[in-house]
């Protein structure tokens, strides 16, 4: 029956539409940083396994992920210097009741605004648009990202709403101080581990497979705040605006529960997960299968 199960994972056929439009979507990131230009990253050590709640854990890697990452740039760009102001209104444990400041709520508004302007959210909408999935009013759209990836729900019972779709990909979350859920965002992890609240333990892949420093997708194993996140992933370089438009033509093509797709974007292939809390999304995140040949397969959630 296992046998069984994963010929029908590998089997899985690639999904071309979205492999096209995402690729388009590639191609108009503009806001995207180059490796070794923009940024620099070493992978190091391959990291072994634990499971979730372990204490004690080899470190495969004794450098940072990111040794270097060009911050005026960063800062110059629109909707990744609106991203970073968002990143610390979060409380990071779940449980906790989020409150939104009116300041807040101005800095979400600016976000999503900088994310409209861009080719890659227009290109978006214009899809989404052209199946039924989305109105052509700006404002009605801006909306509907707004419920999708703002809106505030209950990820913990019997607390005010603690989470929101945002939080839980681009900021990350811990559930009982025991665990590292969400957190699928480089930015913020080049931040955390800036200022020493993350670890990078080395990258996940099978024994024969090396990840590559140019890869803009990576599996990897990371601590944070004393938390560890066994097996993690993220997009890493691209813009807040690609992986939010391609997550949310995803969460807006299906209503299952949980959708994973399999695409091929630029030279690798890609699953791509994202899970539902009813209306709003619950957490979305990439899993490199290969690229350029290479395999390589872990599990995040």
């Amino acid at each position: 029956m296992l046998a069984f199960l994963f010929f029908l994972l590998i089997s899985s056929p690639v999904n071309q539409e979205l492999s096209n439009i995402f690729n388009e979507l590639w191609g108009l990131d503009v806001n995207r940083m180059n490796p070794g230009i923009d940024y620099t990253i070493a992978v190091q050590g391959r990291a072994g396994f634990v499971s979730q709640g372990s204490l004690v854990v080899q470190d495969h890697a004794s450098l940072p992920l990111f040794s270097n990452v060009n911050e005026a740039k960063l800062g110059n760009m629109t909707t990744f210097s609106r991203l970073m102001k968002l990143l610390d209104n979060y409380e990071r444990s779940t449980g906790i009741t989020e409150r939104v400041t009116t300041e807040e709520q101005t800095e979400i508004s600016l976000f999503l605004d900088a994310v409209l302007e861009t080719q890659v959210m227009k290109r978006a909408h214009q899809y989404l648009v052209s199946k039924g999935k989305s109105r052509s009013d700006l404002r009605l759209f801006k909306s509907q990202l707004s419920l999708i990836w703002f809106h505030l729900y209950h990820r913990q019972r019997n607390t005010g709403p603690d989470s929101c779709g945002f939080e839980h990909v681009f900021v990350g979350e811990t559930r009982s101080g025991t665990e590292i859920i969400g957190f699928h965002n480089w930015v913020q992890f080049y931040l955390q581990e800036k200022n020493s609240q993350l670890d990078y333990k080395g990258y996940k892949a099978r024994e024969h497979d090396l990840p590559d420093q140019d890869d803009h997708v990576l599996n990897l194993q990371f601590s944070w705040h004393g938390v560890l996140k066994p097996v993690g992933s993220a997009f890493i370089g691209t813009s807040p605006e690609f992986e939010m438009a391609i997550f949310t033509i995803i969460f807006l093509m299906n209503t299952e529960r949980s959708t994973t797709v399999l695409v091929n974007i630029d030279q690798c292939q890609l699953e791509l997960v994202v899970v539902r809390q009813g209306r709003c999304l619950g957490t979305a995140y990439p899993k490199l299968l290969s690229s350029n040949s290479r395999h390589v397969r872990g599990h995040a959630r």
